[in-house]
């Protein structure tokens, strides 16, 4: 594999036994795998990133695994002030980070694009993954930009839109009925060819690529951090990414302290919450999901334990939400702040009301909310809340 100077490896994130580049799935420990950098590579201060396009998450590249990336200008989206929704939840300022503003739509962009390079790196043919949507249309993308086959499983409640543009961008698709632990099992039982994985956690670039998402806020804000950042939380990915992603700024003593980092996940589906308010980070399956937010619902998350560790070791929460709550907090803000904020976006936005509802943020604090996804992707359900009030 062609990688950047930085980049030693990988590592399993429990042992830190290292494990050569290409590999995927668990350590021997049973652990999720993570890349490794030699951060004393990388000097960012003063004006290290002057000449570098600000459009697109390899403007890090330094602390990015591969030389030749497959990219789509991925990154680079804005942090949207909103001073009329700050006023109403009563602090000092509240920003949006747009990931609906990438490529496919979705903030899974920042990590698909280094997954499919590791698989052409590795002279991969086929590659492959379960998703509830949104990964499955980014993992398209980027696998017919590699001239590789890709195929999505995908449950049978997935967006009509994801499943369209799995296609369109060339994809292969299985729709299974049910759930989205059918499609994982779809997945593992029906694909009979040999593939490269691209699923979270599994394939260790998804949730290494995610990390950028902390870097473009902590520099649009001048290398300092809001006191609060909500993050939308189904598999952990997103969760883990963002916080290893302030880890590192730290490291590299761009930032004092991470902020503090707070997961959101539908009430109807939260493991993760469960596992955290139980004081544990082993997750248990929540044994019958059932909320209305699709991409929230992963009744098994692979990185459940990652993502209650993120949050404890920044002095968090996990807060869950219900779905009257997600859709209407999405609905305010697009037509609040005119950000077309998905319904998982949606989730930690209602997360930003019950946190400065219970006096956990106030008027001294910066919070910065992360809509993960398009509102454009789950408009029929944002359009059907808006109906049942009567609108």
């Amino acid at each position: 594999m062609e990688t950047r100077e930085a980049f030693l490896g990988l590592k399993c994130a429990e042992t830190g036994e290292r494990y050569d580049a290409s590999t995927t799935g668990e350590s021997d420990a049973g652990v999720h795998l993570t890349p490794v950098y030699d951060l004393d590579a990388v000097d960012w201060a003063d004006g290290g990133l002057a000449d570098r396009p600000t459009d697109t998450m390899w403007r890090y590249a330094d602390l990015l695994p591969f030389s030749s990336p497959l990219t789509a200008n991925e990154g680079g989206t804005p942090l949207v002030a909103s001073a009329e929704l700050a006023a109403e939840l009563g602090i000092k300022s509240l920003s949006i980070k747009d990931e609906g503003r990438n490529p496919t739509g979705t903030v899974l962009d920042r990590g698909l694009s280094p997954a499919v390079t590791a698989a052409r790196e590795a002279d991969a043919e086929l590659v492959a993954l379960a998703s509830a949507g949104n990964a499955g249309q980014s993992a398209a993308s980027y696998a017919s930009m590699a001239d590789l086959r890709s195929y999505a499983f995908v449950p049978s409640r997935a967006p009509f839109s994801n499943k369209a543009m799995v296609n369109v961008h060339g994809g292969e698709m299985r729709v299974v009925g049910g759930r989205y632990p059918d499609a994982e099992d779809g997945l593992h039982e029906q694909l009979q060819s040999d593939w490269f994985t691209l699923q979270e956690f599994d394939n260790p670039y998804r949730h290494d690529g995610i990390k950028t998402l902390a870097f473009e806020v902590a520099e649009s804000l001048d290398w300092s951090v809001p006191d609060a950042v909500i993050v939308p939380t189904s598999t952990g990915e997103v969760v883990t990414g963002v916080a290893n992603g302030f880890r590192q700024l730290r490291e590299l003593g761009l930032i004092d302290e991470p902020p503090s980092i707070y997961a959101a996940q539908a009430s109807g589906c939260a493991p993760i919450y469960a596992a955290h308010e139980r004081g544990e980070r082993d997750v248990e399956p929540w044994e019958h999901p059932d909320t209305i937010v699709g991409e929230l619902e992963i009744p098994d998350p692979k990185g459940g334990a990652a993502a209650v560790h993120a949050v404890e070791q920044t002095d968090g929460d996990i807060l869950a939400i219900d779905d009257e709550d997600i859709l209407e907090s999405a609905v305010v803000a697009a037509q609040t702040a005119g950000v077309e904020v998905g319904t998982a976006g949606g989730a930690a936005m209602a997360a930003a009301w019950q946190l400065a509802e219970d006096g956990v943020v106030g008027e001294t604090d910066d919070v910065v909310v992360v809509n993960t996804e398009s509102g454009t992707k789950t408009a029929d359900i944002l359009r059907s809340h808006l109906m049942g009030q009567g609108i």
